[in-house]
């Protein structure tokens, strides 16, 4: 019940950001018509690809809630950490076109607009994308959802863009006010590529987690020892040797492997005996990490959990 409810507020979220994107399409295209203006032509642009990401965002949402099947023998989960790290590419991306189209507007002599349509464009997007991230993260908080925590950073990144622009446009209007028009073209490029290269790390942050995800890399150690331990503490009444575990994360599942190297002491009478110990082990590593998805194994030759 815990699921499905869970289940239906990350679509609900990821719907709010598919309208949200589509939106700020036409609100950005527009304002940079009406304002003459490359960076609100540039932040259109990324709404534009934030708006087919959250379009693929959703259906991506709908398969992992699938089981597995004869076509993905382990469950659609991988797909998430997947279509996570393409759309960190993609931030990537828009954060070094944002740096180069802004160098090569200072190269030309700056960049000229209505900064009065600009301020206000600048205002209403800001204040918009950021509360859209702060709602983003506090909602999904809870559900454990790699794809609304991505898509909570995607707004925050629009959101500081959003904001570069408007401190941009504030100044490049003083500066007119002031007599020092001269100089207002070159604040908008300066700002923009001052956030895009402190924006970075926060994209590459997410493809660097992703990744290893893609590659089922093993997780921090500090985390995989906390999961050998409770590990260890649902086998209090089987006489083991050791216990070989294999961890991997895939989207919202962390796959456990384990094998159970048993003492000499350890005998069994029916194959029902060793379900039952799976199904308890099971039971509790669920109830401490719902996300937990594992695989036991019972040898008595340590050679076989290598």
């Amino acid at each position: 019940m815990v699921v499905g409810v869970c289940q239906q507020q990350e679509k609900n979220l990821l719907r709010l950001s598919f309208v949200a994107a589509g939106v700020f399409v036409i609100l950005a295209f527009g304002f940079a018509i009406l304002s003459d203006s490359g960076a609100i032509l540039f932040d259109g642009i990324y709404s534009l690809i934030a708006f087919f990401m959250a379009l693929l965002t959703l259906k991506v949402s709908d398969l992992v809630d699938l089981p597995d099947d004869d076509r993905f023998h382990f469950g659609y989960t991988a797909i998430e950490p997947t279509l996570n790290l393409f759309k960190a590419l993609i931030i990537i991306v828009g954060c070094l076109y944002a740096v180069v189209s802004s160098i090569s507007a200072l190269m030309a002599g700056g960049t000229e607009a209505e900064y009065g349509v600009g301020i206000i464009y600048g205002v209403v997007a800001t204040v918009s994308c950021l509360g859209i991230s702060l709602f983003m993260r506090l909602k999904g908080s809870h559900i454990r959802s790699d794809l609304v925590a991505v898509d909570s950073h995607t707004w925050l990144v629009d959101g500081v863009l959003s904001a570069s622009i408007l401190l941009g446009f504030l100044i490049a209007y003083f500066f007119e006010r002031n007599g020092l028009s001269h100089w207002s073209p070159f604040v908008d490029p300066v700002l923009l590529v001052g956030l895009g290269i402190a924006m970075l790390p926060v994209p590459v942050k997410i493809m660097l987690e992703r990744l290893n995800e893609v590659i089922h890399k093993a997780p921090p150690e500090k985390v995989t020892k906390a999961i050998e331990k409770r590990l260890t503490h649902t086998l209090t009444d089987v006489p083991y040797r050791h216990v070989e575990v294999r961890i991997s994360k895939a989207g919202r599942n962390i796959y456990l492997l384990v094998h159970i190297i048993v003492a000499p002491s350890f005998s069994v009478k029916t194959i029902a005996e060793l379900d039952t110990i799976r199904k308890r082990c099971e039971e509790e590593m669920q109830a401490w990490e719902p996300a937990i998805v594992m695989d036991i194994l019972f040898v008595s030759d340590p050679k076989l959990a290598d």
